[in-house]
């Protein structure tokens, strides 16, 4: 943050408590961002909550692929099918 010089030394009353207040909030988010870094369990659930939205966002995105072009999976199977069933009864009948 930029902020700006201490006040000056003729400062009124009204300046300085304005001074202290910028200083005291500028400490707490200060102290907050320290606290945020060194709660290492609490740094822990968050990748981890992270990693689990990531994996069932794509599970979902997989589903999504495959409702929208199911033809080609299910061609693919019953032509697989087809095929080996058609081996399968050529050398039945030989």
């Amino acid at each position: 943050m930029a902020s700006e010089p201490e006040p000056r030394p003729d400062a009124g009353i009204d300046e300085l408590k304005a001074d202290i207040e910028q200083t005291r909030t500028e400490l707490g988010e200060t102290v907050g961002a320290l606290t945020d870094k060194l709660d290492v369990k609490g740094r822990a659930e968050d990748a981890i909550h992270d990693a689990k939205d990531t994996v069932v966002q794509r599970g979902h995105d997989a589903v999504d692929t495959v409702k929208q072009q199911p033809a080609v999976p299910v061609a693919l199977v019953v032509a697989a099918a087809l095929g080996i069933g058609l081996i399968i009864w050529r050398r039945r009948r030989r």
